[in-house]
């Protein structure tokens, strides 16, 4: 395996530890819709933990953009190959695809950290007004377009 893939797999692993899904039950509503008693206590330790947790995926995540352009330095135009050949070209693309989509990432890492801290600091009026922080997110970061290039014909 390369360095390369080797960080990678590092940094996956890192960025997964500790995640996963519990299905509560096979219910059309989640648990977690379908109200509750009121009782429910919001611990400020838990937002700012979230809030780090993904202050640390987002450095990760700038890590590998920097590792993605220095690896990338001597393959575009004015390289020894020029730049023109199409394998040159397709991993250019490749390369660009893979920024705009980190960066992407990164900024939505930005945003939800900023929210989770904010919820934890108790910044926001009640319930309600945190939640429609945490919507206006959906508005603000669209899934992103699936990584790889366009195959233009080819």
């Amino acid at each position: 395996m390369s360095t390369f893939d080797a960080e990678w797999a590092r940094l996956k692993g890192e960025a997964s530890g500790g995640t996963g899904m519990n299905l509560a039950s096979a219910d059309s509503k989640p648990a977690w819709a379908q109200g509750g008693s009121g009782k429910l206590k919001s611990d400020r330790n838990v937002w700012t933990t979230a809030g780090r947790d993904i202050g640390k995926l987002r450095g990760n995540i700038k890590t590998a953009l920097t590792k993605l352009e220095e690896e990338q330095k001597g393959l575009g135009a004015g390289s020894k190959t020029g730049g023109q050949t199409k394998s040159g070209a397709a991993q250019r693309e490749l390369y660009h695809s893979w920024t705009r989509y980190l960066k992407g990432v990164s900024g939505k890492c930005g945003t939800l950290q900023d929210r989770l801290e904010k919820a934890g600091d108790d910044h926001y009026k009640n319930d309600e007004a945190t939640k429609h922080a945490f919507d206006q997110l959906d508005g603000r970061y669209k899934d992103t377009k699936p990584v790889g290039g366009e195959s233009r014909g080819r």
